[in-house]
């Protein structure tokens, strides 16, 4: 579908009511007058009173109107089609709303026309103007019979809605914002986002494959559909999901992104007009490369995209353009390197065959020099380590000495302070003894005064659940018509909860009754 151009839309008609709406409220209004006297006292079946709607309804709106309204819903049986009408306010709020019929003699001839003119089916979500009868059944209510329907008007509309697509991103500063991002210096790894099974598709595999086959590129594709009301949702969906993936496996950011359709409905294209799928194509962090299939016409995709391209074929071929592009100019490179090191590598030879002449020449007379010296240390070395050796022999003799007396003294205090240090721990053993005794039997005597048999016997009792498991200690455990068992010190009781009262003091009320 070519893009809409609002200057060249025809006016829509508007064909004027056989009367105004003033003159129709006057003539209900002194109608209703009159039969309100005849009728107010007569009692009407439910069919009587629509049909006298009915035929007011064909009194009244017997004449066809241009009418503009939103198609919420659409469906077709047996050569029918239905239809969901509405009308919006600026905040998308519907304030009308009716059923419209499209009867099959006239469907064809109408959809046609509309389809050649716009270049896409009749479908929801779109803003028609239609030519319409007004019309009310007994049984399903009011609805509007559609005899026409002016396509001119949706194109406008369309065209509308893409110039405030296309200013509300700019306005944004997401119109360009993608097209800002450099061209990638190798294009290694490829996300492509594309219908299944899709001949552009096809032609672009069949490049991108001959290209994978050498290792210079890698491919990840990855499917969504392109057409109906719920594809930019799902290229939405595919994007982010095919980005995720890829960041999990590779802990980086791809180097492209292709958007490609290739082949299909040129009407199809409208739906590739969606405002949040365009904003998530322009906030991608790498550069998006598109391919719509297309080459006079142009969706939202081409203006946010950082390049645009009018076949699947033409991305793939500047993808591997761009890569000969690049390993030429690093062959270039290799060449001029090679050629720069050859000729360092020639200038170093002469140097080092030069140096080398130097080097042997002062070396015959610094050796010879080196042997004198060498010889003269040596015997400096070997006296001087005598005198050494001689040293090290008396100091160690004097130090085993020193080391026998220190064992000595050391050995007998450690044996004094062992001897002090274990009376000492007997001691302190057996008061600990002593007092754990205490403790033992005082303990004794307070479990033996807290035994339950000796608890029971001062007046106490002890409440169990239904299962006698669980003893019960807080009113929080009790309920209405909870069964509990009470042990007593001559025997058990069983009881129901009647009431529980609740007390900020410690103190809790309970009130039960008990039967055994």
């Amino acid at each position: 579908m070519r893009k809409p151009n609002l200057s060249s839309t025809k006016h829509t008609k508007v064909l004027a009511p056989a009367k105004d709406l003033a003159t129709l409220e006057a003539e209900l209004a002194e109608k209703e007058n009159s039969l309100e006297g005849n009728l107010e006292d007569t009692v009407l079946c439910l069919s009587d009173y629509l049909s006298a709607v009915d035929m007011v309804i064909k009194q009244t709106f017997n004449h066809r109107v241009w009418v503009k309204a939103e198609i919420r819903n659409l469906s077709s049986k047996g050569g029918h089609y239905y239809f969901e009408l509405a009308e919006k306010d600026d905040d998308g709020k519907v304030i009308a709303s009716c059923r419209g019929n499209l009867w099959r003699f006239k469907a064809v001839r109408v959809l046609a026309k509309f389809e050649r003119a716009t270049g896409m089916p009749l479908d929801r979500d779109l803003t028609v103007l239609l030519k319409v009868s007004a019309g009310f059944h007994a049984q399903y209510g009011f609805s509007l019979t559609i005899e026409d329907i002016d396509p001119s008007y949706t194109l406008g509309d369309l065209a509308r809605q893409y110039a405030e697509m296309v200013d509300r991103l700019a306005g944004e500063g997401l119109l360009h914002l993608n097209q800002q991002l450099p061209t990638p210096f190798d294009i290694e790894h490829v996300l492509v986002i594309a219908p299944e099974k899709a001949a552009g598709l096809g032609d672009f595999q069949a490049d991108a494959n001959r290209l994978a086959s050498t290792g210079a590129c890698h491919f990840h594709y990855h499917n969504a559909t392109f057409q109906g009301n719920h594809a930019p949702a799902e290229i939405r969906q595919a994007i982010i999901s095919a980005q995720q993936q890829f960041q999990d496996i590779y802990q980086r950011l791809p180097d492209l992104l292709v958007i490609i359709r290739g082949g299909g409905a040129v009407g199809d294209l409208a739906y590739l007009n969606d405002y949040e799928l365009a904003a998530l194509v322009a906030e991608q962090p790498i550069p998006v490369w598109v391919g719509i299939g297309h080459e006079r016409d142009k969706v939202i995709l081409d203006e946010v995209a950082h390049t645009s391209f009018d076949t699947p074929s033409k991305v793939i071929a500047a993808i591997s353009a761009h890569l000969a592009q690049l390993v030429a100019q690093t062959l270039q490179y290799q060449m001029q390197i090679k050629q720069a090191a050859q000729r360092q590598l020639n200038t170093a030879m002469q140097q080092t065959s030069r140096q080398l002449s130097q080097i042997q020449s002062q070396t015959i007379g610094q050796l010879t020099a080196l042997q004198k010296d060498s010889a003269y240390a040596w015997r400096s070395i070997q006296q001087s380590a005598n005198r050494q050796v001689k040293q090290a022999a008396r100091q160690a003799s004097e130090l085993h000495t020193q080391t026998q007396s220190s064992v000595y003294q050391q050995l007998s205090l450690a044996s004094t302070y062992s001897k002090s240090h274990q009376k000492t721990m007997m001691q302190s053993a057996q008061q600990q003894l002593i007092q754990a005794q205490r403790n033992s039997e005082h303990l004794r005597d307070i479990v033996l005064l807290h035994r339950p048999s000796r608890v029971l016997k001062q007046g106490y009792s002890i409440l169990t659940d239904e299962k006698d498991k669980r003893i019960l200690t807080s009113s929080n455990q009790l309920y209405p018509e909870q069964t509990i068992h009470i042990a007593l010190k001559d025997g058990k009781a069983k009881a129901q909860i009647i009431d529980i009262k609740m007390n900020k003091k410690p103190t809790e009320s309970t009130e039960v009754s008990t039967y055994s």
